[in-house]
């Protein structure tokens, strides 16, 4: 009698439970096609310095309090900027640039929509977001040190966020221009950073010192096997995430 692959008592492998069919090892078979992209930080760096070198000036008094419409649309293309560096950077694997990146877009939007429509307790409203934010930077900072750039920009924005949440919340002018003078310190930062990214970008090395330590010193230092170690536990090549 034939034996019919995948019958009662054959696999379709040659052996196994009967009445079941098993598909063959892949493994052996399977090819992980990696796509480099340009890294897409330097760009929401400075998209995070300009937007909070225009707030801090509005908060500080240096533009007109009647300007404030004029400044929130002027910040609204940080919103699709920083969107855009998201995506890369969920494409290149990085999923705590790509959530940073995606949450400062998130937080322009907010801002440029309120403030540009004048909506009623847009002060306090934005007063409780910049608090939330507070607390989502202050957990972000307990994972993102390693990654040196990202942390430094990270720890400039928490006291911002701070000052511009209880002024929001208290109307207190000094607090306001306090967080006015924070958005500067954060724009120099990330002015900064995304020099530094550039520079080491261009030239192949790093030119002005970023700090990086643990895996996020391994992954620009180390070798092709280091930067494929593990890859076939993360996200888009497990089965599910």
């Amino acid at each position: 009698m034939n034996t019919v692959p995948g019958a009662a008592g054959d696999d379709g492998l040659g052996g196994g439970p009967p009445g079941r069919r098993f598909e063959p090892d892949l493994r052996s078979m399977t090819r992980i096609n990696l796509h480099p992209i340009a890294s897409p930080m330097p760009l929401g760096f400075f998209t995070v310095a300009i937007a909070s070198a225009l707030t801090g000036c509005l908060q500080l008094g240096v533009l007109d309090a009647r300007d404030h419409r004029a400044v929130a649309l002027c910040v609204l293309p940080a919103f699709v900027l920083q969107l855009v560096v998201s995506v890369l950077a969920f494409g290149a694997r990085d999923v705590i640039a790509a959530t940073l990146m995606g949450t400062f877009a998130g937080s322009w939007l907010a801002y440029g929509l309120v403030v540009a429509a004048g909506a009623a307790g847009g002060p306090r409203v934005l007063g409780v977001f910049n608090l939330v934010l507070l607390c989502f930077g202050a957990l972000m900072a307990a994972v993102t040190r390693p990654k040196r750039a990202l942390w430094c920009v990270l720890v400039a924005s928490l006291p911002r966020w701070a000052a511009t949440g209880v002024s929001g919340l208290t109307g207190a002018g000094w607090l306001t221009a306090t967080a006015g003078a924070l958005g500067l310190v954060v724009a120099l930062v990330a002015g900064y950073a995304a020099f530094a990214l550039m520079l080491e970008d261009m030239r192949g090395e790093e030119v002005l010192p970023i700090g990086r330590s643990g895996p996020a010193h391994r992954a620009v230092e180390g070798d092709l096997a280091v930067q494929l170690r593990d890859v076939e536990r993360q996200a888009g090549v497990r089965r599910t995430l």
